[in-house]
């Protein structure tokens, strides 16, 4: 058994790999958070609903209808983001002008009917989703056995967080999105659709939470509690990294993730509170949070 200075290196890299994996889904569902928040003044506290969601169509998907996992990994994020686009249409959009508390609780109350009909249907426990036979396995390391499809999973949710930061951040489409919520009127002068952009935009934020669900489906149990019990998590989170700060979400998200993962070796007792006492600390020292800018 490796040992450096009395701590097991095994169990050392197990757990910063689980806090990898933690960090990944937290990276995708704050990275959501932020786009939907930071371009659209929109608090959507259905999003942790939307990953449960992800997780629970891909189930269906399977088990009703023969859709594997590769097909659901690329259909569900898009149906999720369809119904997504329909909730902006015709609940959000009405009130999109009054205080930031109405649409909270609106999203609040989305994610509450759909916890609710789930649960109703499926029942609180957990159901089992198989990992695709292409990423069963796992390889060898020196201090660790890493399986494949925990790989997998940090993998693509890297390239896919990093990727929209650098469309939203690099690109003239982004520059479009950032300056018509800004600036909705002059873009509007330029022939800009700008609606539409706000549509697509939440769109595109909840089909990241369902992204995410469909990756955790083969992980964790599917669930309806599953994104209750990690929304909170994920709010502390984009609050720690600055409320609408795009790249703030994704770094804060994965740094959390390893910090939970070490809190849960050296100190287990801590590790479901380290991440709302960072919050405190940063809050105390730098309100905007760490990357995001002052009022």
């Amino acid at each position: 058994m490796a040992t450096i200075f009395g701590i097991n290196l095994f169990a050392l890299s197990g757990q910063l790999l689980v806090g990898l994996i933690n960090g990944s889904f937290y990276a995708l569902l704050s990275l959501g958070l932020a786009i939907i928040f930071g371009l659209l003044k929109i608090i959507n506290f259905a999003q942790g609903a939307m990953y449960m969601l992800g997780a629970f169509f891909a189930w269906m998907a399977l088990n009703y209808m023969g859709i594997n996992y590769w097909w659901a990994l690329l259909l569900v994020p898009l149906a999720v983001g369809v119904l997504a686009i329909l909730m902006e249409r015709f609940l959000v959009r009405p009130i999109a002008n009054e205080d930031h508390l109405y649409s909270l609780l609106l999203t609040f109350g989305v994610a509450l009917v759909l916890q609710g009909l789930f649960t109703h249907f499926y029942g609180s426990s957990g159901l089992p989703y198989q990992i695709p036979a292409e990423l069963k396995g796992g390889t060898k390391l020196p201090f660790m056995y890493l399986p494949n499809y925990r790989a997998w999973i940090i993998v693509s949710s890297l390239v896919v967080c990093f990727s929209t930061w650098w469309v939203i951040e690099k690109t003239k489409l982004g520059a479009y999105l950032r300056a018509g919520t800004e600036n909705p009127q002059l873009m509007q002068g330029f022939g800009i659709n700008v609606p539409l952009i706000t549509t697509l935009t939440f769109g595109f934020g909840v089909a990241l939470a369902a992204f995410a669900g469909v990756l955790a489906a083969p992980v964790y149990s599917v669930s309806p509690e599953m994104g209750s019990n990690i929304l909170i998590v994920v709010f502390a989170i984009v609050v720690i990294g600055g409320m609408g700060s795009i790249g703030g979400a994704i770094l804060t998200g994965l740094m959390m993730g390893v910090v939970e993962g070490l809190t849960k070796f050296f100190y287990p007792e801590a590790s479901t509170t380290v991440i709302f006492l960072f919050m405190v600390i940063v809050l105390l020292v730098k309100p905007a949070g760490l990357f995001g800018k002052e009022a």
